[in-house]
């Protein structure tokens, strides 16, 4: 067993590990979808906005219990406060539900990162193909299962060794794919007959905020989707910002760190819609902008690729290789979680508890590949979906157990704790920790009035 807890050997690996983190998918298969649907600019306006003050509130405070706990995700509220243990059971319960079927869409990712690599990137935009390979019993198995093991080995390597020397790696090397795929989105043109679209005209789509027939309640909509894609997209309400804080070394700046992974998120969200969006706007016209989740990514964008000649199956390529990346990253940090929690609960090491959670998650990944075959049936969903395994986890997950950890965090410190405990953990460097007030008033306030909406929402009952 680890008789000392490990730590980040600096504010860089941080950064780029937690930000690892928040860049996932769904910056890529998500942010574009709801810029595209509200207004454009509009969006971007009130996401960014959001991401200042009620994304940073939430960030720097799990974050802050983290570091000052030096807890994993499962002790770290009970440390603080023994009445408020079961947010502990939420923040490790979350990830390990989140796990499985992450890492079973990771595994269609690196399937279609084989079909661009290999050559064979025609076959993706066949009729039926995606819906065929996810209904295949083995394949899909079989690359979940790829994923799982790149997953734990990173992770049975340690923060030092494992998680900060690949997000080192993999993040610098994310951004670059995703600067050049979107600056060649923006040169894009194309002519179906009914007229000439360029990748200017849907920029111009994608940044002037688009105010007809705005209504308040067209803004209160655009609003929660804001508040929604950026409260899935910061990784808060895993356990995973915890975690990471509890890494962190005293002597970094906790603000200024919270502020750069922001500021990455949302810059790799906002190209991620220069690079989506664009393209189907060229290629598919408006229509083309209504798809979301992994019909955008595994059926929209290959069609966009193969319209593009040549340049389309290297750009198709880049593509989903920066999608693994962004996958992998995520997928780390969501089994760090779960892995320091039990490695605290039972005391043993950190191969042993990373055996441990990889074949849980292993076998549960089986299970959710297959409830699109073998396990297939269908339940209807409080929110008016229908789901299979995977949707009925991710429902559970996102939909109950994240909004009520967020709000019972935001209690817990705004009323309890109090938010002094944070304010303190994050200037005892002397660091300058602006907007106090603010802080206190998002988290004990505005915050929780802002989740219980979302949480109203995801439920279905607005």
């Amino acid at each position: 067993m680890e008789s000392k807890r490990s730590s980040f050997s600096g504010s860089i690996g941080f950064v780029l590990s937690a930000a690892g983190s928040a860049v996932g998918l769904g910056n890529l298969w998500r942010f574009p979808y709801l810029a595209a649907k509200n207004g454009g600019g509009l969006f971007l306006i009130v996401y960014l906005v959001l991401a200042l003050t009620f994304g940073f509130t939430l960030l720097v405070t799990e974050v802050a219990i983290g570091r000052n706990t030096r807890h994993s995700p499962l002790s770290a509220y009970a440390y603080l406060n023994k009445k408020w243990a079961w947010l502990g059971i939420f923040g490790v319960l979350v990830p390990f539900m989140i796990l499985p079927y992450y890492c079973a869409i990771g595994g269609w990712v690196m399937k279609y990162c084989t079909v661009y690599l290999t050559g064979r990137s025609l076959d993706a935009v066949e009729e039926g193909y995606f819906g065929a390979y996810i209904t295949g019993v083995s394949q899909p198995v079989i690359y979940m299962a790829v994923f799982v093991l790149l997953t734990s080995f990173v992770i049975y390597r340690g923060i030092n060794k494992g998680i900060e020397r690949l997000s080192k790696i993999l993040m610098p090397v994310l951004v670059i794919i995703v600067v050049i795929i979107a600056a060649f989105a923006v040169t894009l043109k194309h002519d179906d007959g009914s007229g000439m679209r360029t990748g200017l005209q849907g920029l111009r789509i994608y940044l002037v905020p688009d105010l007809s027939g705005l209504t308040l309640k067209g803004l209160l909509k655009v609003l929660l989707d804001a508040m929604g894609q950026l409260f899935y997209s910061i990784s808060v309400a895993m356990g995973i910002m915890i975690s990471y804080g509890s890494y962190l070394g005293d002597d970094n700046d906790l603000v200024k760190g919270v502020s750069q992974i922001e500021f990455f998120d949302t810059a790799v969200a906002f190209l991620a819609g220069i690079m989506t969006i664009l393209p189907i706007y060229v290629f598919m016209g408006r229509e083309g902008m209504d798809a979301s989740g992994p019909s955008l990514l595994f059926i929209s964008m290959p069609k966009v690729f193969q319209s593009m000649g040549i340049a389309g199956a290297l750009l198709g390529s880049l593509f989903f290789v920066m999608v693994f990346l962004a996958a992998l990253t995520s997928s780390i940090s969501l089994m760090e979680a779960v892995v320091s929690s039990i490695m605290e609960e039972f005391r043993i090491s950190r191969k042993k508890a990373t055996v441990i959670e990889g074949a849980i998650a292993l076998i549960i990944g089986v299970a959710v590949c297959l409830g699109y075959n073998l396990l297939y049936f269908e339940l209807p969903l409080p929110n008016g979906t229908t789901g299979q395994i995977l949707d009925i986890m991710d429902y559970i997950s996102n939909n109950i157990l994240m909004p009520v950890a967020a709000i019972g965090t935001c209690l817990l410190i705004g009323w309890f704790v109090k938010p002094d405990m944070v304010i303190k953990e994050a200037t005892k460097n002397g660091e300058v920790f602006r907007n106090e007030s603010l802080y206190v008033l998002m988290v004990k306030f505005v915050a929780p009035v802002l989740l219980s909406l979302l949480f109203l929402k995801s439920i279905g009952l607005m």
